[in-house]
C-alpha cells in the first residue's frame, strides 16, 4: 500500500463482484439497491422477517426520495432480493457489507457489539477470497478488529465509509464527491472499487485506519461548520447585523463556501451526535483532548436554549439566560409547532432539535400542538417511542390554531409557502419564531405578526 493517499478514477472497469449486505437500515438498504442499481448481484439480509417481507413486497420503510424506485428497478432486473439472516446472504458472495448499527457507548465511544457478532456469524460462511466491508461507521481500528473476529487469513477486511445524506442518500451514493477505500492491499480495494464503476468521480484508496479516520473528521467539520453559523448568527443578534447577509458575504469566498453554512435549532440526526462524542471519544483514548469538538458539541445544545428562550420571549415569559428558568414557567402558555424531523426530507427522529426543544418547551410548562408531514396518522415504532403523547395535528393551521407563538423547527418546504393570513387568523398571540428562518421577515409582518428569526432583522 502507498503511503499516502492515491487518487484514480472511480471503479475500474471489470466484472462486478457479488454482493451480499448485512442490515437493511438506512445505510444498507440505500447501499444495496444502489450497488444494484449499477450492475451488482446484490443479497440484503436483515434479522427482521416483518421487514424483510414487507420488503419484498416492495414497502419501504424510510422517507427517502427515489429510494423506492432504485428498489423496485433493481428487483425487477433480478439484481436484488432480500433474506431473512446473515447466513442465508454470504454464501457465495465475493463481498460482504457490514451495515450493522453502532450505537453510542456510554461514554460516548461508537458501540461494536453488532458489528462483532456480524462478523462472528459470517467468519465460519465466508468463501475463499472473500471481502468483508465495514460500511457502517465505526471507530479507527475496528478493521483490525473484525479481522480479528473473522479470524481468517483468507478473508480480508476493509473499510467503505459511507458520506450519505438523510433526504438526498440516493443522489449522494451515485453522484459522490469522492468513494473511500482503505486496504492493506490495493488488490482488495480494487475488487470493491469495481462497484462503484460508472459513478464518475475520484476514488481514494488508502490504509483502512485513514478511512476510518476521513468518515469521522468529516462530519466533525461539518458539524463545526453548522455550529459556526448559529454562533455567527447570535454575534449578529448582538451587534444589530443580518446573519443572511454576513453568511452570504462570508459563502461567497471559495476557501470556505456556502455549504452547511446555515443558522438553524443545532443539528441532530444519526450521523453529527453520535460521531462528534466518537471522535472526542477516540481522540481521549489516543492521549488527545479534542477540545474543539467538546466546544462544538456545547455550542449545539446552548443553540437549543436559546430557541427555547425565544420562544418564551415571544410568548411574554422572558428566560434570563444565567438564572434560567423553573418548571411552570410556561404554564398556560400554548405553542404550535411546525416540524417533527431533524431536517426535511426524512422520517427520522434520532436527535432531533425540534424534538429536543419541544421537550424543553412541554417540561417548562408549556402545551404544544406539533405538525409534521411524516408524523400524520397511525406512528410507527420509533415515532411512538419518541413523540409519547405529544398533541399532533393534522396541518400546519391546525397547529397554530389557539397558540401563542407559533415555531417553525423543520425546513419542510411546504413551511415556507404558508398561508400567513390564515396563521395571523388561527393564532391567539401574535408571534412566530423561525428557527429555520424559511420565513420572509417582511411577509410575516404584513400578515400583522411579529417575526423573531435565528440572527436576522
Amino acid at each position: 500500500m502507498p503511503d499516502t493517499p492515491t487518487p484514480t478514477p472511480a471503479g475500474a472497469p471489470g466484472v462486478r463482484p457479488s454482493v451480499a449486505v448485512i442490515g437493511t437500515g438506512y445505510v444498507g438498504l440505500t447501499s444495496g439497491a444502489c450497488l444494484a442499481h449499477l450492475g451488482a448481484d446484490v443479497v440484503c439480509a436483515d434479522i427482521d422477517a416483518e421487514k424483510v417481507a414487507r420488503l419484498e413486497a416492495g414497502e419501504i420503510p424510510i422517507v427517502e426520495a427515489g429510494l423506492a424506485e432504485v428498489v423496485a428497478g433493481a428487483v425487477a432486473a433480478g439484481r436484488l432480493r432480500f433474506v431473512v439472516g446473515a447466513a442465508n446472504a454470504v454464501a457465495g458472495a465475493e463481498v460482504v457489507f457490514l451495515c450493522v448499527p453502532t450505537p453510542q457507548d456510554d461514554d460516548g465511544s461508537a458501540d461494536l457489539s453488532y458489528v462483532e457478532a456480524a462478523a462472528a456469524e459470517i467468519g465460519p460462511l465466508l468463501q475463499p477470497g472473500a471481502i468483508v466491508v465495514n460500511k457502517s461507521t465505526v471507530p479507527v481500528g475496528s478493521s483490525r478488529v473484525v479481522a480479528g473476529v473473522i479470524g481468517r487469513d483468507d478473508v480480508a477486511v476493509v473499510s467503505n465509509p459511507e458520506f450519505l445524506r438523510e433526504g438526498t442518500a440516493v443522489h449522494d451514493f451515485l453522484h459522490p464527491d469522492r468513494v473511500v477505500i482503505g486496504a492493506d492491499r490495493r488488490s482488495d480495494a480494487e475488487v470493491v472499487a469495481r462497484l462503484y464503476d460508472g459513478v464518475g468521480t475520484e476514488l481514494l484508496i488508502t490504509d483502512p485506519e485513514s478511512a476510518e479516520t476521513i468518515k469521522y473528521v468529516a462530519n466533525g467539520f461539518l458539524a463545526m461548520k453548522v455550529t459556526f453559523a448559529n454562533a455567527v448568527a447570535a454575534l449578529c443578534e448582538s451587534v444589530g447585523a443580518d446573519v443572511d447577509d454576513v453568511i452570504r458575504g462570508v459563502g461567497t469566498d471559495a476557501r470556505i463556501g456556502s455549504a452547511f453554512l446555515r443558522p438553524g435549532p443545532g443539528w441532530g440526526g444519526s450521523c453529527f451526535p453520535k460521531d462528534a462524542l466518537a471522535l472526542v471519544a477516540i481522540a481521549e483514548r489516543h492521549g488527545y483532548d479534542f477540545s474543539l469538538i467538546r466546544g462544538v458539541i456545547a455550542i449545539n445544545h446552548e443553540q437549543r436554549e436559546r430557541i427555547v428562550r425565544k420562544v418564551a420571549a415571544a410568548a411574554g415569559r422572558p428566560i434570563d439566560p444565567a438564572a434560567g428558568a423553573a418548571a411552570g414557567h410556561l404554564q398556560g402558555v400554548v405553542v404550535g409547532a411546525l416540524g417533527l424531523t431533524y431536517k426535511a426530507g426524512t422520517d427520522d427522529l434520532r436527535e432531533s432539535p425540534a424534538v429536543a426543544i419541544i421537550e424543553r418547551l412541554v417540561a417548562l410548562g408549556a402545551t404544544v400542538t406539533a405538525y409534521d408531514p411524516t408524523a400524520v396518522g397511525e406512528l410507527d415504532g420509533v415515532q411512538r417511542y419518541r413523540l409519547g403523547d405529544l398533541q399532533r395535528a393534522t396541518d400546519p393551521y391546525a397547529a397554530a390554531s389557539g397558540a401563542d407563538v407559533l415555531v417553525v423547527l423543520t425546513e419542510w418546504p411546504e413551511f415556507a409557502a404558508l398561508r400567513l393570513d390564515s396563521i395571523a387568523g388561527a393564532l391567539r398571540g401574535s408571534a412566530i419564531v423561525d428557527a429555520r428562518n424559511v420565513l420572509s421577515p417582511d411577509d410575516v409582518r404584513k400578515a400583522g405578526l411579529t417575526y423573531v428569526g435565528v440572527g436576522r432583522r
